[in-house]
């Protein structure tokens, strides 16, 4: 383990004296360019959870690895969670007791390897019979059993003056008390990035805004690399791999169908939404666990940045895109549900946020279970002709998923076999954790921050009074973050879209003037990003 911290300790430094900001598109394309005649042991195409996470565990393995993402990182279905971490209550319910063990363990190692960016946050079932204590209390029980020595606490019953002390807005007719249990919470876009930038700092190249037209291929037909274009510039590019990982989530049979144009659909494409609420609506920093609703699942009220994060839905969807939209249903059902269980019924009116997001579930198309039925455990496959895919699964379990993808390479013969390493690796240093303040979600990047407000007095100011974020941040983030577009900042490197709309709305002239300075564009181009990013928010709205 000290052998290994040290090799990766020595290529930080290499990469470091080498280019100090190696988080910088340009510069990851020019680093393509000067490698575009070698051959890469591994080309991931999707930057979402899945995709990051299997080039984290790629490059701590040594492998040469690219990724090319054809949106933003993170822009999909892996910037739309419910902001858990967690080994699913309601797996256990329907007995996959295997899912919920690796999950529980992946989160507890999600929660020591990224503790900026990750709580352990308390959850109140609320009980209104006995048989629901009883019931509540020993599958909880269990769930605290499955999670052994990553434990993150263990459940407990509270009697109903308790349950409304920590709960206050709760409804209180009938109530018997409530069941505590803990799980993980954290922010999704945030741990995108800082995947992408540790894949950076041992020597990968990521690149958002690239899209994979096709796969290249030798006169057997095995794949050999993809074809792909840079969708800022319109330049192509064909780049050589030992092994190609189709990644892409949703969009995985896109892929497929690259490979082979008969390829079977795979997926099984199921919408979540989410409501965002101020925290009046629930006035606690415990979370609320609705645990049956008139659909089957469970709902939550989880306290996030200030905010309330209501949720999900799981509605079967036939289409595919990149902007998802609620339906008028999903909206009613979330606020109507979670109107039965507090003091003060939510209405539209009350809505900061509305996103919608789409679940790669992997399943047979032939099967007709519901959604809400159907494993969200992953599923990895290799084609006749060396494709290898991953689809399925959840955020918590994104590391797992990644070793044993990398894994399926190695048994296929066309990696070198290498051991993983990235159930210690931490994404920041111990003394970034200890930071009180907000900006500890920036990991060991947070003091270049803090050092900015000290030499700037109006870097420290609010953008608005209603979200967290400061000048500082939007200038480190042009800087060291790649962001292309209005939309890249506001709504996955700070979470202002999902906050509160309308605040983002507000800013987002001034955010678009400060990118345009740091990033080389024109007024013209101002414009453009205001315009198309108020169209984009009306959708969350």
């Amino acid at each position: 383990m000290r052998l290994l911290c040290f090799r990766i300790f020595i290529v930080i430094l290499i990469n470091l004296s080498q280019n100090p900001d190696r988080m910088n598109r340009q510069q990851q394309i020019t680093e393509l360019q000067r490698n575009n005649n070698d051959i890469w042991d591994i080309i991931i195409i999707g930057g979402g959870a899945t995709g990051l996470g299997t080039a984290f565990d790629a490059v701590t393995r040594g492998y040469k690895t690219l990724l090319l993402e054809q949106a933003d990182f993170s822009s999909g279905t892996s910037s739309r969670s419910t902001k858990l971490v967690h080994g699913g209550v309601r797996y256990l319910a329907q007995g996959d007791i295997l899912l919920v063990t690796e999950a529980l363990h992946e989160r507890g190692r999600m929660l020591r390897n990224a503790p900026h960016l990750t709580a352990n946050r308390e959850f109140i079932i609320p009980a209104y019979t006995y048989r629901d204590v009883f019931l509540y209390t020993a599958g909880l029980k269990f769930y605290d059993l499955l999670s052994g020595r990553l434990s993150l606490g263990k459940s407990y019953f509270i009697n109903r003056s308790k349950a409304i002390e920590r709960l206050p807005q709760l409804k209180h007719d009938g109530l018997k008390g409530g069941i505590v249990y803990h799980d993980g919470q954290f922010d999704d876009s945030r741990m995108a990035l800082d995947l992408a930038h540790t894949c950076t700092e041992l020597g990968g190249i990521v690149l958002n805004y690239f899209r994979v037209c096709s796969l290249m291929k030798d006169d057997k037909g095995r794949i050999t690399g993809v074809s792909s274009v840079d969708v800022e510039t319109g330049y192509s590019f064909a780049m050589k791999a030992k092994l190609v990982i189709n990644a892409t989530g949703v969009f995985a049979d896109e892929i497929h169908r690259m490979d082979n144009q008969l390829s079977k659909p795979t997926i099984r494409p199921s919408q979540g939404v989410h409501v965002v609420l101020d925290n009046s609506f629930l006035g606690s920093s415990s979370a609320l666990m609705i645990p049956k609703t008139d659909d089957g699942r469970v709902l939550f009220a989880i306290p996030w940045y200030g905010k309330v994060v209501v949720g999900t839905t799981d509605t079967p969807l036939d289409t595919i895109s990149m902007e998802p939209k609620a339906l008028d249903a999903e909206i009613d059902f979330i606020l109507n549900t979670a109107g039965r269980y507090l003091i003060r019924k939510p209405s539209r009116e009350d809505i900061l946020c509305i996103f919608a997001g789409l679940r790669p579930l992997a399943s047979d198309p032939d099967n007709p279970l519901s959604t809400k039925e159907v494993s969200r455990r992953h599923k990895i496959t290799l084609s006749s002709s060396g494709l290898l895919s991953i689809i399925g699964g959840k955020w918590t379990s994104y590391r797992r998923m990644a070793e044993e993808t990398i894994n399926r390479g190695i048994r296929a013969g066309i990696l070198e076999n290498r051991k993983c390493n990235t159930k210690n690796y931490r994404l920041c240093s111990e003394g970034s954790v200890k930071r009180s303040n907000r900006l500890r979600i920036y990991g060991d990047k947070a003091a270049d921050i803090e050092r900015m407000m000290d030499e700037q007095a109006d870097f420290r100011e609010l953008l608005d009074q209603e979200l967290p974020y400061t000048k500082a941040e939007v200038v480190w983030i042009c800087r060291n973050e790649m962001p292309v577009t209005l939309a890249d900042i506001l709504a996955r490197r700070t979470r202002a879209l999902f906050l509160d709309v309308r605040a983002s709305l507000r800013i987002a002239p001034e955010v678009a003037a400060i990118m345009a300075k740091e990033l080389d564009r024109d007024q013209k181009w101002v414009g453009e990003q205001i315009n198309v990013y108020s169209i984009l928010a009306e959708n969350y709205l």
